[in-house]
């Protein structure tokens, strides 16, 4: 099967808000639901996609490997994942697209939510190892509340009024606060795993100046060190501590930017007790070194 690479600005236009709203009705036929539909077309995209399930059922074929879909399923597809579903029954779906880096999203603050780690950084990895196990699953209350905000977006998008812009993006995090929290209710295994994993996210993006012990993480994560390495590693290509360190870099970086403090109090602000080592780590995650950097701010 030959997959196709769906472009953000088919969707959102080539100069549109890159947030948009499109619902899919699936049938036997060859009927598209919409401009793009490529519900039954393996692809991937350069955006990122929320898929609600409304109605019906099926199999989404995510890189390969078939994923069985319900109504009240909700997951989140990142860009370069070939997918496509098949083998439907009455399926209907709402599709949230948007682009984060175009939008400027906070996933700093977004990652103090545990939810947030669990259901959007961290479950779209562990997605075929859990059998899709760990995915978020709502009621039918829960998702009347979603068609409306849905439908509210949709509105949006097509009226184009003065403030649209902010009234989508204000919609937008509202869905993603909403299944952030939602996701911390789940009672599977494998989203319980996930949330603990997410916990230890949120600890660390709330309180990143602390002088964090890989004892003290492993225990808010109720998981043996090596457990926590080894998952934590597999779910960001970090080790906690790694992870804190760029954490802290970011911190910097804004600080830099955005005050007149000298490059030792930020280092000190942000965590770091050793100014030459806060020196090493900048230049090893930015390829310049603090003084560079600000004096470049300056340019």
């Amino acid at each position: 099967m030959n997959s196709i690479i769906a472009k953000g600005s088919h969707y959102f236009g080539l100069s549109g808000f890159p947030i948009t709203v499109r619902r899919s009705k699936t049938k036997k036929s060859e009927e598209c639901s919409h401009p793009h539909d490529l519900t039954k077309v393996e692809h991937s995209h350069d955006f990122c996609e929320l898929v609600i399930v409304m109605k019906g059922q099926g199999i989404q074929s995510l890189e390969g490997v078939d994923l069985p879909i319900t109504a009240g399923d909700v997951f989140l597809l990142q860009g370069n994942q070939k997918h496509y579903f098949h083998s439907f029954q009455d399926l209907e779906l709402i599709n949230i697209m948007y682009n984060p880096k175009e939008l400027g999203l906070s996933e700093n603050e977004l990652r103090r939510m545990p939810g947030y780690s669990a259901m959007f950084v961290l479950e779209p990895n562990y997605r075929n190892e859990h059998k899709f196990n760990s995915r978020l699953h709502i009621d039918q209350i829960a998702l009347a509340y979603l068609n409306k905000i849905s439908s509210e977006m949709e509105l949006e998008c097509s009226q184009k009024n003065v403030g649209y812009e902010t009234a989508l993006r204000a919609k937008l995090l509202e869905l993603i606060t909403y299944f952030s929290r939602a996701y911390t209710q789940g009672i599977s295994i494998e989203s319980r795993a996930l949330i603990k994993v997410g916990n230890v996210i949120g600890a660390m993006e709330n309180n990143y100046a602390k002088d964090w012990k890989l004892e003290e993480l492993a225990f808010i994560a109720h998981m043996s060190k090596s457990s926590l390495l080894t998952t934590f590693r597999k779910a960001t290509n970090q080790s906690p501590i790694e992870y804190l360190i760029c954490l802290r870099i970011q911190r910097a970086l804004e600080m830099m930017r955005s005050t007149d403090m000298t490059i030792t109090e930020i280092a000190f602000s942000v965590g770091f007790n050793d100014s030459n080592y806060f020196s090493r780590q900048f230049r090893k995650n930015t390829g310049m070194t603090p003084s560079q950097y600000k004096r470049q701010q300056f340019l």
